[in-house]
């Protein structure tokens, strides 16, 4: 299995109700083919930078997979048939998925937040010699 996320972005005019229909489909299709839905983001109405299909708004979804490629290929046949999609894009974000490794995502943050405790250690040692050489 491999990791993958697609944006998706629908017509702005589509009931909340359909729009889950849409996600349950997707998932629906993912799990047939032993995969799992990891997270779904759900972004909500935004303004499009161009018109797509005369539209000048979307409703933005965020989905993180683990699947096969022939889940894509269907998901995105799908898409492709379905009127009240604009817009979507699917990424590939790991070649091999272990269900256990945590993401880049979660890897980023554990890093960011070791420089910041090691910046703020490093800040407050030269604060602790200009006291002592004023004193």
């Amino acid at each position: 299995m491999r990791r993958y996320e697609t944006i998706t972005i629908i017509k702005a005019n589509i009931a909340e109700d359909e729009i889950d229909t849409i996600l349950d489909r997707m998932e629906k299709i993912i799990q047939e083919e032993n995969g799992e839905v990891l997270k779904v983001d759900k972004w909500g109405l935004r303004k499009l930078a161009y018109l797509i299909k005369k539209e000048q708004q979307g409703y933005y979804i965020l989905t993180e997979y683990a699947g096969t490629p022939a889940a894509v290929n269907e998901i995105e046949r799908i898409f492709k048939i379905d009127e009240r999609i604009l817009k979507y894009m699917t990424i590939k974000l790991q070649d091999v998925y272990i269900a256990d490794e945590p993401s880049k995502d979660e890897d980023q943050k554990e890093s960011d937040q070791e420089e910041i405790k090691t910046e703020n250690s490093e800040a407050d040692a030269p604060e602790a010699d200009a006291i002592d050489k004023a004193e």
